[in-house]
């Protein structure tokens, strides 16, 4: 009995072990072996990236076809079993899943599968190239990482403020459209409600495509009303994100990742992950 359960101490040891030791190669690029594993990833990401876009033109689909087929089967089964791993190593799998990374690593493998029962859905594999963002951490580029998960945080902490902020332009471009349908009528373009909305969002955003243009000197009026305030409104988005930055630039941040999710973007002083609660080590 006594030899069963050393046994099996020294294999929860031993798994224990390896999780940390994969957990350094996948997700820390300070060690020799991480910074290695990362570069080879990113030249495998880039091969793949290359391989979808080789197969969207005809003439090498034609001539290199089966190549091409096999190439993109080896790069999603390459990635499926390293998305595997790193869900083996993390101590909260669902958390990372749930991450940006965690998604981007999804999306980078769902696509070949689908593309059995879905053929078109293979092309989808261009969202690979979202994970070349990992080239922030190989090149130690920490300046741009710390200014990206910064950015990333200021939008995720506006994202109440934005909404209604965003609600309330919504309110005001249907009645606006809806005004303006009354205005102008089905005779000069307007030919629906929401047809008279798409032509608000339009004007407001300042796009301006002028498939639809008010005739009368009234609809005139509302429209250049619509153009000024166009620009007032579309720095007010840019106002909330900033000062939130500014709010977290004071602050500082860390870049080092949690064990458990593999986040990043802590406080200095946090001792737990804000993120899955996992204390940081």
């Amino acid at each position: 009995m006594a030899n069963r359960e050393a046994g099996k101490i020294r294999e929860v040891q031993g798994k224990m072990k390896l999780k940390d030791t994969l957990y350094q190669v996948i997700f820390e690029a300070d060690t020799p072996a991480g910074k290695w594993f990362d570069i080879v990833l990113l030249f495998c990401i880039l091969a793949s990236v290359a391989v979808v876009m080789a197969d969207s033109v005809g003439t090498m689909r034609a001539s290199y076809g089966g190549f091409l087929t096999g190439a993109e089967w080896f790069f999603t089964i390459l990635f499926t079993v390293e998305y595997l791993l790193r869900l083996f190593s993390v101590k909260r799998p669902l958390s990372y899943a749930g991450s940006f990374f965690g998604v981007a690593d999804f999306l980078a493998i769902i696509p070949t599968y689908l593309s059995l029962f879905f053929p078109s859905t293979r092309f989808f594999l261009i969202l690979r190239t979202l994970r070349l963002l990992r080239v922030f951490r190989i090149l130690k580029l920490v300046q741009f990482l710390r200014e990206a998960n910064l950015l990333l945080r200021a939008l995720s902490a506006s994202r109440r403020k934005i909404l209604v902020f965003l609600s309330g332009v919504l309110i005001l471009v249907t009645l606006s459209g809806s005004l303006m349908y009354v205005i102008e009528g089905e005779a000069n373009g307007f030919t629906s409600i929401p047809m008279s909305i798409y032509w608000a969002i339009v004007t407001m955003t300042t796009v301006g495509y002028g498939d639809i243009s008010p005739q009368t000197p009234l609809g005139q009026v509302l429209a250049s009303f619509l153009m000024i305030l166009g620009f007032s409104i579309i720095a007010v988005p840019t106002g909330i994100v900033t000062a939130q930055m500014g709010y977290d630039m004071a602050r500082g941040v860390s870049n080092q990742a949690c064990t458990a999710c593999g986040r990043e973007g802590h406080d200095p002083d946090a001792e737990y992950c804000k993120y899955c609660g996992e204390k940081i080590e």
